[in-house]
């Protein structure tokens, strides 16, 4: 009897010991089944976060290529603007043409019109970096245009002589050079 009682012993610990080994697997495959699960949720999750950044980026590189056509396309806004002054003056040197004064001193009148409306080119020009090219010295083809050569007793080979049309430069970038005549 005491072997029977050995051997039901043995049998249920056996059986315990299954139960225990199954109990144990359907545990592991149960977390091995979350873990699977949470790494599933936060691949969605990432990918998810993904697309909403890469959207992002898109929509602010268009924002920004909008902007910069924008930017072009109004760079001149201001110097426009600034050029109103030197038309109003010309419009109104036009206008005073028409009163009825001697001929003397409506030619005054138009010289100093032509006057102050350069010297209202000249002050926005300033403002806007735009610089007279000096025709003083030396000839650079840099930034003068040669476009012909006379004889001249004051002046050395190479010398500008005069100036035929004024250059002008925009900050360091040439545009327009210099029209002038250098001595032979």
């Amino acid at each position: 009897m005491n072997e029977k009682k050995e051997e039901l012993i043995q049998e249920t610990t056996e059986q315990e010991v299954q139960s225990e080994v199954v109990v144990e697997e359907a545990i592991k495959e149960e977390s091995l089944e979350d873990k699977i699960a949470s790494l599933e949720q936060q691949l969605k999750d990432s990918e998810d976060k993904y697309l909403r950044v890469h959207a992002d980026f898109e929509n602010i590189k268009k924002r920004l290529e909008r902007e910069k056509y924008q930017a072009i396309d109004y760079a001149s806004e201001k110097f426009a603007k600034d050029l109103l002054a030197p038309i109003d003056t010309l419009e109104l040197a036009l206008a005073s043409s028409n009163t009825q004064v001697d001929a003397q001193e409506l030619l005054e009148k138009v010289k100093e019109g032509i006057a102050l409306t350069i010297k209202s080119f000249n002050t926005t020009f300033e403002k806007h970096n735009i610089s007279k090219i000096e025709t003083d010295g030396e000839f650079d083809p840099n930034v003068h245009n040669a476009v012909m050569q006379v004889d001249s007793e004051n002046h050395k080979t190479g010398q500008i002589v005069s100036e035929l049309q004024k250059g002008y430069m925009l900050k360091d970038r040439l545009l327009r050079p210099s029209m002038v005549s250098i001595a032979n």
